[in-house]
């Protein structure tokens, strides 16, 4: 059994409370790791003897120690499609019709190369975790695509994968949105759902690999094939399958929910079994009061994408309101056509001047001081209480840990996955303010590179460089299909 010691960090902050203004915040602490669970974590002056005979010492005594952030909605293979000129504008519903004539080009090598771009970029800084919604399976001269193209991916570079088997069955002959060439037949979806489930689905504790089914969204799939994914899903009892998609994203999705379904997102989220423990949303822009209260009576989870909503201009998501409402939320750097990166410090930092943002731009309100005193509050005045920076990274972590029902990661902790990120504090961009605050600093200064990244007590990225993968060639082969990619569209 290998042994790491992470020794006499300048902080160490844990999210170990579900309360992020109460969670352990360490000094001058070591984190010994054996194996691939975390075995002390403490003060360097209470560290067992025998942990300084680690096969491994880092010396952390300049660095931020986190747990490794978890991302929890992405599409890594549009990767290959980054800042497209024509859909650089558009917002979702016009974003979509611009690419999917591309991403009907997709073959398996292109999955797997932008899989481990996606994966690269998102270990680089401080990701440890990530879900990818893979919902797009072309059927071309180069073999068909497979969701086991990115778990084969996931597996080679090292990164905890939860896969979820997307899908798409409306096209636009049936008033979907979706081109007829790129949707699937309903019964080989859910077949396909079964295989992968029963042949790569972990739910052992620290699983490296989770399955989940990710029937697109309301406007590509048909609500038969919404039902009959939860149903497979919670047939497989005790195993933690878990059921994801699209949501109340922006005013079109809102508007096609009311005149196709003549209901609300969450309305017909309800009427379909998808709301629960054992699901989570991206986005959720448009989750109305009634929404948030549903979503968390039945503990359903959101992941949270600010970038992307801000990049297609989807809205704000009212973050504040579902987490004071107790509704689980994450966080997600959605897919890289529509980001179009997956930093997920900065995807954090956005989160949280999002919020304040947002907050500012609501009608004042009157309220009462405890002297008995009223007094108007402007946006301005409540904008900066919104969201902390260590509220946010709570959802970046535990919060997102939560969100894919895991229980062994996001936060530290003896007995827990050692998964976590080491920050150099001794960079430009930290300079004159992780000397009054390392941990507010992560999100309020410039988003840093991770300096270290561990993942089930492995050493991923070394001194700011992946270790598992050649990123030289790899980067390369992913800007020439890149380019393969988008001549090969059909419009």
């Amino acid at each position: 059994m290998g042994t790491l010691l992470i020794h006499n960090a300048h902080a160490v902050a844990t999210f170990d409370n579900a309360d992020p203004a109460q969670s352990t915040e360490l000094r001058k602490a070591s984190i010994y790791i054996e194996g691939n669970r975390i075995a002390f974590i403490g003060t360097a002056a209470d560290l067992p003897p025998h942990a300084l005979q680690a096969a491994e010492v880092i010396d952390a005594q300049r660095h931020l120690v986190t747990p490794g952030l978890v991302n929890t909605h992405h599409h890594m293979y549009q990767s290959l499609t980054r800042a497209i000129p024509g859909v650089q504008n558009a917002e979702l519903f016009g974003w979509l019709r611009g690419l999917y004539p591309i991403w009907a080009g997709l073959t398996p090598e292109m999955v797997q190369v932008s899989t481990q771009i996606a994966m690269a970029e998102l270990l680089m800084s401080g990701c440890t975790t990530s879900s990818d919604h893979l919902y797009i399976y072309p059927n071309g001269p180069h073999g068909k695509v497979k969701l086991d193209d990115s778990i084969h991916a996931a597996a080679e570079i090292g990164m905890r994968f939860v896969a979820t088997r997307g899908s798409m069955s409306v096209g636009q002959s049936q008033g979907g949105l979706p081109p007829d060439r790129v949707v699937e037949q309903e019964d080989f979806i859910l077949k396909e759902s079964q295989r992968l489930i029963e042949q790569h689905h972990d739910a052992r504790w620290g699983s490296m690999l989770n399955v989940a089914l990710a029937p697109c969204s309301p406007f590509s799939v048909s609500r038969d094939l919404m039902r009959e994914s939860a149903l497979l899903a919670r047939s497989f009892k005790g195993q933690g399958v878990r059921l994801h998609t699209h949501l109340a994203e922006n005013d079109h999705d809102l508007a096609y929910s009311r005149e196709k379904f003549g209901c609300t997102p969450t309305q017909y989220a309800q009427d379909l079994g998808w709301l629960g423990e054992d699901v989570w949303h991206a986005h959720c822009v448009k989750l109305d009061e009634e929404g948030i209260s549903l979503f968390a009576a039945s503990r359903t989870g959101v992941a949270h994408c600010p970038c992307s909503n801000m990049r297609l201009a989807s809205g704000i998501a009212p973050i504040r309101k579902m987490l004071n409402a107790g509704v689980p939320v994450g966080l997600g750097v959605d897919g890289s056509a529509s980001n179009d990166a997956a930093h997920m410090v900065n995807e954090a930092r956005q989160a949280l001047l999002l919020a304040r943002v947002g907050r500012a731009m609501q009608p004042p309100e009157e309220r009462v001081l405890p002297s008995g005193e009223r007094r108007t509050f402007f946006g301005c005045d409540l904008g900066p209480a919104e969201m902390t920076a260590r509220d946010t990274l709570s959802v970046a972590t535990r919060g997102g840990a939560q969100v894919l029902g895991r229980k062994d990661i996001g936060h530290l902790a003896v007995g827990m996955c050692a998964d976590l990120v080491l920050f150099d504090l001794d960079t430009l961009g930290f300079a004159g303010g992780a000397v009054h605050d390392p941990v507010g600093s992560l999100l309020l200064c410039a988003s840093p590179q991770a300096d270290y990244t561990i993942v089930n007590g492995k050493v991923l990225v070394r001194e700011g460089h992946l270790k598992t993968v050649d990123l030289g060639p790899l980067m390369e082969r992913h800007n020439r299909l890149a380019l393969q990619l988008a001549a090969s569209a059909v419009h």
